[in-house]
């Protein structure tokens, strides 16, 4: 367990920071009260479980989501962003970008002879929830040309399964991002590569699942964000 190697003395930064993500994000109004605590128990989970790989990757995955979702939020108000929620995310959103992160810690700590694998795994997860996040909230903004992903038709901007080109190589940067907190605590090997597919291939089975099942009601858009990071779980658990 990666926790193991520090002591005491170092793991104060990763509680203060902990304490100063949920203060944060209750004064912003970034998560509800429920999603402090969620949001708080799952980093809690991930920092054990992993150590502080998990804790900067779960970090820098909100903070770019957040960034993501405020930027220019009056521009994407015009197509009615029927995800957003103005009192800020829930535990039920919470759980569905970061519950299958939180899972792989749960069992890095049942199994920690897995633990590198679990630990790919989880960035796996990391880097479809950036993706998925980063391509759909400034896609919005920049995108210019705006596609249904599975008859390639020209499509409205902000639709359920409607992808551009500029959303698509924005979220294949957060990939990147979250590829590369992992590389620089576990060290440079092809599974940067695998990380980066699994971002991408989440991100696309989200779009999938939006076009189809979520158009039609059959699924909820927490339900399928979820799925989109058990997708990049599995991806990775797949190429290892």
């Amino acid at each position: 367990m990666l926790l193991q190697h520090y002591s005491i003395l170092h793991t104060v930064p990763a509680w203060l920071l902990l304490l100063a993500g949920a203060l944060w994000s209750w004064r912003k109004r970034k998560l509800t009260p429920a999603g402090v605590i969620t949001g708080a128990i799952t980093g809690t989970v991930i920092f054990i479980s992993t150590g502080y790989p998990g804790l900067v990757m779960l970090t820098s995955f909100f903070m770019a989501a957040s960034a993501a979702t405020k930027w220019q939020a009056a521009k994407k108000a015009d197509v009615g962003n029927q995800h957003e929620n103005k009192t800020g995310r829930t535990a039920t959103q919470v759980l569905a970008n970061g519950g299958c992160a939180a899972a792989l810690g749960i069992l890095a700590l049942i199994w920690p002879t897995h633990l590198n694998l679990i630990m790919l795994m989880m960035t796996g997860a990391f880097a479809a929830a950036t993706a998925d996040t980063l391509s759909s909230e400034l896609g919005m903004v920049y995108g210019h040309r705006f596609y249904n992903i599975l008859t390639l038709k020209n499509d409205q901007r902000g639709l359920d399964g409607v992808i551009s080109l500029e959303g698509t190589l924005i979220g294949l940067a957060g990939a990147v991002l979250i590829a590369g907190i992992y590389t620089a605590f576990c060290g440079w090997s092809v599974q940067f590569a695998y990380i980066i597919v699994a971002g991408f291939l989440g991100t696309l089975t989200d779009s999938a699942l939006g076009a189809t099942l979520e158009r039609r009601g059959i699924l909820g858009n927490n339900m399928v964000n979820f799925l989109n990071t058990a997708v990049g779980a599995a991806v990775c658990y797949a190429l290892y």
